[in-house]
């Protein structure tokens, strides 16, 4: 098959999405076995370095479909059982009727009904996601706080309901996947850290991604500018930053080249089996961070890609991912041939209306064009 990678227009739209205003980023995009990659704008803002596509990245939830694979994995292996009740591992994180009627499934798929703990972890974020009551204090006063993650999710069991146990849209929250590195830690007897890399990471091959306990990141790499909708002005760095907060749920270190082949690798098979695989594609509604409903899998959402077919084909399966200051997303087409994996160095760049509601701004329409040039070729 003829390849549709058109290197003289990826060119063009990610240096737009830096004249867009977006200090900068970096992309690898694969048609079978042509590659591209490319870079734009500032890695720092104060010196002019300049971004690399070989820049290793803070890549946010994409963290949780390595998570969720390694969770797989133990399914596939009779240590888990994926319509399992979580109170029959961790009765001691959710107690009661509450673990007796969430599954690992309902985890994995943000269908528990479990708030998200970020809120009540960060107390100016308290009014999360209604954004105009929100500020961005705690993001300094945490910069090296480290957190416990029993803590984390105690504060996610003990807040209001989100909704009751397998009912749908289910709400995305960071709680499920902290409970979720907690049954790989009873499972297995090892870390999370450790069995996400060796069930996961090594075997898909991958040289830069890592699951760090520091604050920083190791090689070459990017300043994070975060905006929080314009209250931080001008742009604060947050690239050294102890990522407990998140831990395995979000905290991932990688490549672009790394995130293309890692995804590469799982929808191939090599990482889960194929039922497994067939799982994590099954989809149902959810209520992303944003606040649209988007459809979930187990650890995976699907992208309608330019060329779609009634047979699903021109969909893309992938994880986006934000940290405070970044961002990125990770995307292959359901049958393998095309990949892309985007990494941006800023984030929250809309300033919010007097509603509260994040403005349009010219970055989000250059980086909607680069991921069709992307997607679609």
């Amino acid at each position: 098959m003829k390849s549709t990678l058109d290197s003289a227009a990826l060119d063009a739209a990610i240096e737009d999405v830096h004249r867009a205003g977006l200090p900068g980023l970096f992309a690898e995009v694969r048609d079978g076995d042509q590659v591209w990659r490319g870079a734009a704008g500032v890695a720092d803002v104060s010196t002019g370095r300049p971004v690399t596509a070989g820049m290793r990245h803070r890549v946010g939830s994409i963290t949780k479909t390595f998570t969720a694979a390694a969770v797989l994995h133990q399914v596939e292996r009779g240590r888990i059982g994926l319509d399992a009740a979580i109170g029959r591992y961790l009765p001691e994180l959710v107690p009661g009727e509450r673990g007796d009627a969430i599954t690992v499934r309902m985890l994995l798929n943000h269908t528990s009904g479990l708030a998200e703990y970020l809120p009540y972890a960060y107390p100016s974020l308290k009014a999360f996601p209604v954004l105009a009551e929100t500020g961005p204090q705690s993001l300094d006063d945490h910069r090296f706080t480290r957190f416990d993650p029993v803590d984390l999710i105690g504060m996610g069991v003990s807040a209001p309901a989100a909704g009751a146990p397998g009912s749908t849209p289910g709400l995305y929250s960071n709680t499920n996947y902290l409970l979720l590195v907690q049954l790989l830690e009873q499972v297995t007897g090892t870390t999370a850290e450790r069995c996400i890399t060796r069930d996961v990471i090594e075997r898909a091959g991958l040289r830069d991604t890592a699951l760090p306990a520091g604050t920083h990141i190791d090689g070459p790499h990017s300043q994070l500018y975060e905006s929080w909708f314009g209250m931080i002005d001008p742009p604060r760095d947050y690239s050294v930053y102890d990522m407990s907060w998140v831990g395995p749920a979000a905290s991932l270190i990688s490549t672009v080249a790394d995130l293309n082949r890692f995804y590469d690798a799982l929808l191939a098979g090599k990482i889960v089996g194929p039922s497994s695989l067939e799982e994590m594609r099954r989809t149902v509604p959810v209520v992303s961070q944003e606040g649209r409903v988007i459809e979930y899998g187990l650890g995976l959402h699907p992208m309608e890609g330019p060329g779609q077919d009634a047979s699903g084909q021109g969909t893309f399966w992938g994880h986006g991912g934000t940290v405070w200051g970044g961002g990125a997303l990770a995307m292959t087409r359901a049958d393998g041939r095309r990949q892309m994996a985007v990494a941006v160095n800023a984030q929250r760049w809309n300033r919010l209306d007097s509603a509260g509601r994040p403005q349009p701004h010219p970055v989000d329409g250059a980086l909607a064009a680069f991921y069709q040039v992307a997607m679609d070729g």
